[in-house]
């Protein structure tokens, strides 16, 4: 199969070089052919990425960057396409032989104008894979932000997730159009001067506050009901929520919790801003609460958290996020809670975080939030699903490769739960950034070669749980968890006026 890439001569960019090494495959040959467009270049464009680039990056490169050096690369021409994939607004001739056209829009509309004139409205795109031969949508996604820096990591966060995009149609298909465009924004339009200035003026205002304040400085709440909680309230009403105390120089965060052998214990990452590396840790509940503090149950040389956990085989089994090793690993319990060992690698060379296991229909699915570059893209905004037949594989990528790209339903958060008969996941809603709230989506369809899920419920932080976050929930029992992020400032007065300022939001209520 010839896959032909066309991209305007005029704006050779670096997350060009990610798409074509992601759509060369054995399956695939590309040739690239350059467009002169006669487009107008905003005046001025490019030298603002490059006052990014020096002043918000530091010199780092993003897929926004100019790259000269792509247009003197070899290029064979392999012959006629089979399948044309054009980033151009230029209209396509009636005579190309090609069996899909298929063009990227942002928001409706086709090149990287249309990519600018959504981010500078106030939000990354939605984008659309469009087959201009048939004129149907062949699938659609919306990508998260939290990694882009300024106009040009905005571009590459948007262009990355467009290469996810256009990698899926071209291994598994046509699908559903999963995201729908409202016509909104999440914030006000700005000129290319004024969003640049803006996100530099942000840029020193974070390193400001992370000077006074750990950040972010996550914390878990916990409380026990008799009734189905958020499940059933969709929000965070009912008994009092309560934090489990933490150093101020800790955070903690992602709680799971199980009972066995008689006792209950919450695991969860545990992270010191002072080295910046996660580990696991544990604490006992009682009937009342806590018991005694945190213990530590897992440390390896890179960093850990989401300790997911499952029974099987009569043994307790951990799966901890290690997406910086790009590997899956399970670990047995040796002695309970305290004592862990590796057992086998699920998953290689895959860059995945917080897997999540459930069993269904005889066999065991593992949804995970994935990345396919390094560099630009967002990291929940990709769900994969891998299955097998028993826990420890082997395990095989699903039909559906990615099965969802959108930043509001794709990241796990937490265990599956059924309802009456029906598939339940709690997942992170970043449309407003990382961890921002969560969804409660319902699994319609889940076999080897669909899967479909529809959010019913979006949960937010407020004066129930002050914060600004909320991204993990899990119950054990009665007793149910969630987390959320606070201000935690590094100085000690200043503490005492956060904790006076979240005494008088519960008070609120």
């Amino acid at each position: 199969m010839i896959v032909e890439l066309r991209f305007d001569r005029q704006r050779p960019r670096s997350w060009m070089r990610h798409l074509i090494d992601l759509l060369t495959s054995q399956a695939r040959t590309t040739q690239i052919s350059w467009i002169a467009t006669g487009a107008e270049r905003p005046p001025g464009l490019e030298a603002l990425l490059d006052l990014e680039r020096m002043l918000l990056r530091r010199g780092r490169r993003c897929g926004g960057d100019r790259d000269p050096a792509l247009l003197q690369a070899p290029n064979a021409a392999h012959g006629r396409p089979d399948i044309v994939i054009d980033f151009t607004a230029v209209a396509r001739e009636p005579e190309c032989p090609a069996r899909l056209y298929l063009r990227p829009l942002f928001d409706g509309q086709a090149g990287e104008d249309a990519a600018f004139a959504a981010i500078l409205a106030g939000d990354l795109p939605v984008i659309e894979i469009c087959d201009e031969i048939s004129g149907t949508v062949m699938w659609s996604g919306q990508p998260s932000g939290e990694n882009a820096q300024g106009l040009g990591g905005a571009l590459g966060a948007t262009m990355a997730r467009t290469a996810t995009l256009m990698k899926g149609v071209l291994e598994s298909g046509a699908r559903p159009l999963t995201i729908r465009r409202d016509g909104g924004h999440l914030g006000h339009a700005h000129s290319a001067p004024g969003f640049v200035a803006r996100n530099l003026a942000l840029s020193v205002a974070k390193a400001i506050y992370r000077m006074c304040c750990y950040a972010p400085h996550w914390r878990i709440g916990w409380r026990h009901t008799d009734d189905a909680g958020i499940w059933g309230s969709a929000d965070l009403s009912g008994p009092e929520w309560q934090a489990i105390p933490s150093p101020a120089n800790r955070f903690y965060a992602d709680p799971f919790a199980v009972t066995w052998k008689g006792r209950t214990c919450v695991f969860f990452e545990e992270l010191d801003h002072r080295v910046g590396k996660g580990t696991i840790s544990a604490i006992e509940f009682g009937e009342s609460g806590p018991i005694g503090g945190a213990i530590p149950v897992l440390e390896e040389p890179w960093h850990l958290s989401y300790p997911f956990l499952i029974a099987h085989g009569d043994e307790l089994w951990m799966i901890p996020e290690s997406s910086v090793q790009r590997d899956v690993s399970i670990y047995r319990c040796v002695a309970f809670p305290g004592r862990w060992e590796r057992h086998a690698t699920l998953l290689s060379g895959v860059e995945l975080a917080d897997a999540t296991i459930v069993q269904h229909d005889g066999r065991h699915y593992l949804f995970g939030a994935t990345r396919d570059d390094d560099r630009d893209g967002g990291y929940s905004d990709t769900l994969s699903i891998y299955l097998a037949d028993d826990l420890f594989g082997p395990w095989r990528p699903h039909a559906i490769r990615p099965a969802l790209v959108d930043r509001a339903s794709a990241r796990p958060a937490g265990h599956f739960v059924r309802q009456g008969g029906r598939l339940w996941r709690p997942v992170q809603d970043c449309t407003r950034g990382y961890g921002g709230a969560l969804g409660l989506a319902e699994i319609t369809e889940l076999s080897p070669e669909t899967f479909a899920q529809t959010v019913r419920h979006v949960v937010e932080p407020g004066p129930r749980w002050p914060g600004r976050k909320l991204h993990t929930l899990n119950r054990c029992g009665r007793l149910e968890l969630i987390d959320g992020s606070v201000i935690q400032p590094k100085i000690a007065s200043l503490r005492m006026i956060a904790r006076a300022n979240d005494t008088l939001a519960v008070g609120a209520r």
